[in-house]
């Protein structure tokens, strides 16, 4: 949604410590994460309307996001289980 922030410490701030320890310790998190976020920018600069790609790559993008966030939720969950 429009103005909404998707970066990953507001989608999950109840993770902020497992975010920052993953990001130094696990490098398929940080692959993801940074996969995330570039994603995440895209989906930023269209809805701004900065880019004007169609309907259908811009869903597409969003559901990579949802993706991606569903991924590293995963991940979350396991280290914050295993701490």
């Amino acid at each position: 949604m429009l103005g909404e922030s998707h970066d990953l410490v507001h989608e999950f701030p109840e993770y902020r410590e497992q975010i920052h320890a993953l990001k130094l310790s696990d490098s398929r998190f940080v692959e993801l994460f940074e996969r995330y976020h570039e994603v995440n920018q895209e989906v930023i600069r269209i809805e701004q309307e900065i880019e004007t790609p169609s309907d259908a790559y811009t869903e597409d993008l969003k559901k990579t996001r949802l993706l991606l966030k569903d991924q590293l939720y995963t991940i979350l969950r396991s280290a914050a289980d295993a701490g």
